[in-house]
């Protein structure tokens, strides 16, 4: 099989099967259950072999007009392996998720469909080709926040794809933007493009990132998370937050580690942002009583933390070895984390058919499988030592501590702040990093004695075989992952990361890490006492009962970005100011030209008694000499317009 010719199956490939899936499903819906897995299982089997065929690159002329280029890499390559992994457990663990639900046939259709379209976003080796498929993977996974076709799944859905259509209009125009300035929109140019006017490439950035930022939630377009996440299946859920997401930081990267590359005016722009996203996001984990929501606002959290990472490889400069890995390995951690937990849960969901903490309280007692899978993915998520995401978590945290150093022995980055005061914020940021951190042992713990300690609910009847074989099996090998990484770091995690640096310009000598000192594991036992300390002296105290451990909703109603801001701007006040700027261009184009023929009722032909449809759309007059059906055509608004548009373009040329 040609170099070519893989690159454009594994994009293809599940598109293919998608359609394949959908048209068995019409005839046996139990084949097309295990067709859409074998579909996904092909596909990782091929990307997983194809580690020799790193530096690949293939490119359709003439498609979509400026053609469609796609390229293998090191990094390219691991996410790659991780997509078609998460989604052939995903798919599979849907069986018995979805035995139930409706519209299966179009679940499949769309899980495969926006399959593809992730592939292509990661094997994209330019811009326009990124945006074509990361378009077709927003329209594509509307589907799966809408499976469920309630009144929660619709206004999720309307949010999920309101601002993945205006992200992807900013995009857009940025891209086309871009292309004016650097004359390219292939990834590897414009790592070296060089503008006159830095303004303009800034502007440039920030409206590609803006789209890119949506799909990662970033702070603020970050409102459709949890909701869409709440309201998607469980198996959704897992891959639009550990993998779909992930495709915004994608884009990000590639402004970041190529365009903007050691640009600090560029990292200090993301880590205002991601500081926000780190913070609020596990703020809102801790007060969430919705065990998806809890998750999806983790994801929202944890996206900050990786996003920490990206700015630090701009601070860092020629010396971001640590950045980069820590970031790469974030993201793979993050990945495989929210796999198991969105699978948790979704073994939950499936037994109880509820969500809400104080109805699942106890579930996890007695069940084996579900305490290593949800432990496992549990301490990962804080980054516990010895499991993959303290991996990532402490690479990122030495990049902020290597920073300081380097303020303490040079200059400040910026003209408006000494290198002092600059050590001091850098101090500070860390402390936030740490701290942070400490939210996420303590929502993490807050789980954990939900499920596992508190008294199950006396309406909660569990049966007691209460997950298939088959999806204890994923959950275990899931599961087992995460410290394979995370024990032998030097073996796997490294590896990982090494391979995945050209993709971010990083540096080719390599610092040495010894991931398991006395030093690199301080930071981790610093969080882990702060979200202990959290749980046990507030969340324990004041976020739920003594007695049964049972939450409460403090969140205010109120504070809701999505409500309270988003939709009362998207709904009424830009429809207001478009009608508007409409008006005042009709009444500045057409206006004056219809004062100027209101009195020429004579021209007979400006209303064909023959083109009725067309001519007019209103009831006519019962006064028959006013002569006001000239208003109320159509070809007469259109007429005048017209009119009305060379008086300005004259006067504009003159």
């Amino acid at each position: 099989m040609s170099k070519r010719f893989v690159l454009i199956f594994l994009t293809l490939w599940p598109f293919v099967g998608g359609i394949l899936s959908f048209i068995i499903g019409k005839f046996n819906k139990y084949f097309r259950d295990y067709f859409a897995d074998i579909i996904c299982l092909i596909e990782l089997a091929i990307i997983s072999s194809c580690y020799e065929l790193i530096g690949a690159e293939i490119s359709l002329n003439k498609i979509c007009g400026l053609g469609l280029n796609f390229k293998l890499d090191g990094f390219r390559f691991i996410y790659c392996v991780i997509i078609s992994f998460m989604w052939s457990m995903t798919t599979i663990f849907s069986h018995e998720y979805l035995e139930h639900h409706r519209n299966r046939n179009r679940y499949y259709l769309y899980v495969l469909f926006t399959f593809g379209s992730i592939i292509g976003v990661f094997l994209s080796a330019d811009l326009f080709t990124t945006f074509i498929f990361f378009e077709m993977m927003s329209l594509f996974s509307y589907v799966m926040v809408a499976q469920d076709e309630t009144h929660e799944a619709e206004f999720a859905a309307q949010s999920y794809l309101t601002i993945a259509i205006i992200g992807g209009l900013a995009t857009l125009t940025g891209l086309i933007f871009l292309y004016a300035q650097a004359g390219t929109l292939e990834i590897e140019k414009l790592k070296l493009i060089d503008v006159p006017n830095k303004i303009n490439l800034y502007i440039s950035g920030v409206l590609i990132f803006s789209g890119f930022a949506a799909k990662a939630a970033i702070f603020p377009a970050h409102i459709w998370l949890p909701t869409a996440h709440t309201a998607a299946p469980a198996p959704s859920s897992a891959l639009l937050s550990g993998l779909l997401t992930k495709s915004g930081l994608f884009g990000i990267l590639v402004l970041s580690s190529g365009i903007f590359l050691h640009d600090k005016k560029w990292g200090l722009f993301l880590l205002i942002l991601a500081l926000i996203t780190m913070i609020l996001g596990a703020v809102l984990a801790v007060f969430s009583v919705n065990i998806k929501r809890t998750l999806a606002c983790s994801s929202m959290s944890q996206l900050g933390f990786i996003l920490i990472g990206i700015s630090m490889q701009c601070f860092l400069g020629r010396e971001n070895d640590l950045a980069v890995r820590g970031t790469i390995l974030y993201m793979v951690g993050h990945s495989l984390i929210k796999l198991i937990l969105f699978l948790c849960a979704g073994v939950v969901h499936m037994n109880t058919h509820k969500l809400n903490l104080n109805d699942i309280r106890g579930f996890g007692r007695g069940k084996k499988v579900f305490l290593f899978a949800f432990v496992i993915g549990g301490l990962g998520l804080m980054g516990f030592p010895f499991l993959n995401g303290y991996l990532g978590k402490t690479l990122i945290h030495e990049s902020i501590i290597e920073y300081i150093n380097e303020l303490a022995e040079g200059t400040a980055s910026f003209k408006f702040m000494s290198a002092g005061i600059e050590r001091f914020i850098f101090q500070v940021i860390e402390w936030l990093f740490l701290i942070s951190g400490g939210l996420t042992v303590s929502y993490v713990l807050k789980l954990f004695v939900i499920l596992f300690i508190a008294e199950p609910s006396k309406e909660m009847h569990i049966k007691n075989k209460y997950i298939s074989f088959g999806n204890a099996l994923i959950l275990i090998i899931s599961a087992l992952i995460l410290p394979i990484i995370g024990f032998f770091p030097y073996a796997v995690a490294d590896k990982i990361a090494f391979i995945s640096n050209n993709f971010m310009n990083g540096p080719e000598h390599h610092h040495f890490v010894e991931y398991f000192s006395a030093e690199n594991i301080e930071g981790a036992v610093i969080s882990l006492i702060i979200g202990t300390s959290i749980y046990f002296f507030t969340i324990k105290d004041y976020l739920m009962t003594r007695n049964n451990y049972e939450c409460l909703d403090l969140w205010p109603v109120n504070w809701n970005l999505e409500t309270k801001i988003f939709r009362p701007l998207l709904g009424s006040v830009l429809p207001f100011i478009g009608a508007l700027i409409a008006r005042l261009t009709d009444f500045i184009t057409a206006e004056p030209v219809s004062w100027i023929l209101s009195g020429a009722s004579k021209i007979k032909f400006i209303n064909p008694p023959e083109d009725l449809d067309f001519g007019y759309y209103q009831e006519e007059s019962k006064d028959e000499t006013a002569g006001i059906l000239l208003p109320s055509s159509l070809a007469y608004g259109l007429m005048t317009f017209a009119i009305g548009l060379l008086f300005v373009i004259g006067y504009m040329m003159l």
